[in-house]
């Protein structure tokens, strides 16, 4: 089975976008000559949007013996004082702090940015990280439209950076043998790769508009997303299921089970899309659907088809090929209490993948397990679980300037990303879209490759995305 992996930088967006636009200038011209690093020296990160994952980011960067957290920025000051105490208590030194992410930029002792805003900043904080010349790790999803990953990628390239995509699973060992058992034939000819994603997640409800909190710079926090009035749920997690801001469960936990299927498959863009569901149970403000069933077929070179399938759930589920049962990946073992019961428990959460093939299948899970199940009967074969450690990996990939070491780099992401915002187009104009990858477009369709461009939305000026191609 041929993989797609170790992308071609140069060639990636050679071919254009639809109206002709080539990269072959791009590239190569490293605008910002590196520091000769020594072994000793540490990599100065700055981590931008610190509530959530945020602070993940704080202490894996935190805890490295060759990179330091130099500064912090947030919109919030609350999560900034916060995160602070947080700090100390983790036997972290106290950072530079900041409010505006362009302020930061502007500290040239800053190396690297770490970007865990909302989904609707990550481009374009990406981009104005390169354009000030610093490496970047940002987080899944890389982008909120499929426009602004392309440029991501384009600037990238123009300003020679390290960037590498939150999608950890990359970066996990177990993982990474799971993938070449797959490549080796373990389960024979691959054909069809499953993503699942079933959380059980409550109604948000109804939030009225209300002052924006004290010590909250909201116009900056909406950034490139229309200014609307402040409601509780369209500001701090909330704002995953509105489309302003978020791209729904497929864009967050999604995007991880979404990466390991394309990888495990060996492709990259698809041909064709197609994605039904919709919002139910709940009447409240959540745009984005909970249910959510998609399906990408890729026409492969040798005249066959391989598929990849995605599933959102956000209720009642139940487990299959023991994916969230106890012993199987991180975060296992969080099934509710079941003593004297006869009925076979069930997860509360069940995301992972399945990888189906002519000799068997095989099930991933927790960003660090795999177990294969070989022939009609099922028979228990290879297996592996072992961790990795992504923001040590951006460290050294930062250190060695070598792109090709780099386990999540940005191109994978936005190949990821697209299949996301594919398969909310597909839901959200209620069609079976055809998509060019060489173009980069869906065929003879505007509307949704106007989706693809953020122009449903729209951008609000200055926080436009930068137009590197």
């Amino acid at each position: 089975m041929e993989s797609e992996s170790k992308v071609n930088r140069r060639d990636f967006l050679r071919a254009g976008i639809a109206n002709g636009a080539g990269l072959a200038a791009l590239g190569g011209v490293n605008f910002f000559p590196e520091k000769i690093r020594g072994a000793n020296d540490r990599v100065r990160m700055a981590v931008v949007g610190i509530r959530g994952r945020g602070g993940s980011h704080i202490q894996g960067f935190g805890k490295l013996p060759d990179a330091e957290v130099a500064a912090i920025c947030d919109v919030d000051d609350s999560v900034i004082a916060n995160r602070l105490g947080d700090m100390s208590k983790w036997n972290i030194p106290k950072p530079a702090v900041f409010k505006d992410i362009r302020k930061l930029l502007d500290d040239k002792s800053i190396d690297a940015i770490s970007i865990a805003t909302p989904n609707h900043w990550h481009s374009l904080m990406g981009i104005w990280g390169c354009q000030a010349g610093k490496d970047v790790y940002v987080e899944k999803p890389c982008s909120h439209c499929w426009w602004e990953g392309y440029q991501l990628v384009a600037a990238v390239h123009k300003y020679n950076r390290i960037a590498m995509h939150g999608t950890q699973g990359r970066s996990a060992e177990g993982y990474i043998e799971g993938v070449q058992k797959l490549r080796e034939g373990i389960i024979g000819d691959v054909y069809l790769s499953r993503g699942l994603c079933f959380k059980w997640r409550n109604t948000i409800g109804i939030a009225e508009p209300e002052q924006v909190p004290n010590g909250v710079d909201y116009d900056l926090w909406t950034g490139p997303a229309p200014l609307k009035p402040f409601t509780k749920n369209r500001f701090h997690y909330n704002w995953h299921w509105i489309w302003d801001t978020g791209n729904g469960d497929v864009g967050n936990q999604g995007v991880h089970e979404m990466d390991m299927a394309r990888w495990a498959l060996g492709v990259g863009f698809p041909n064709k899309i197609s994605a039904t569901g919709g919002h139910v149970m709940f009447k409240d403000d959540q745009q984005t659907p909970n249910i959510l069933n998609c399906s990408f077929e890729y026409d492969m070179p040798d005249g066959s088809r391989r598929v990849l399938e995605f599933e959102v759930r956000h209720w009642m589920t139940n487990t299959e090929a023991e994916i969230g049962m106890p012993g199987f990946g991180a975060g296992a073992g969080n099934l509710p209490e079941t003593a004297g019961q006869s009925h076979i428990p069930q997860p509360k959460a069940m995301c992972g993948n399945l990888i189906y093939g002519s000799k068997g299948y095989m099930a991933m899970t927790g960003y660090e397990s795999y177990r294969t199940f070989l022939g009609e009967k099922n028979e228990p074969g290879p297996t592996a679980t072992r961790s990795g450690n992504c923001f040590a990996n951006f460290i050294r990939c930062v250190k060695s300037r070598k792109q090709e070491d780099i386990p999540a780099p940005i191109e994978e992401g936005h190949i990821t990303a697209t299949l996301i915002h594919l398969a909310n187009t597909s839901y959200r104009l209620g069609r079976t879209l055809r998509f060019d990858p060489a173009t980069q477009q869906v065929i003879g369709d505007d509307e949704a490759n106007r989706y693809l461009r953020g122009e449903d939305r729209g951008y609000r000026a200055p926080y436009t995305i930068p137009e590197t191609v």
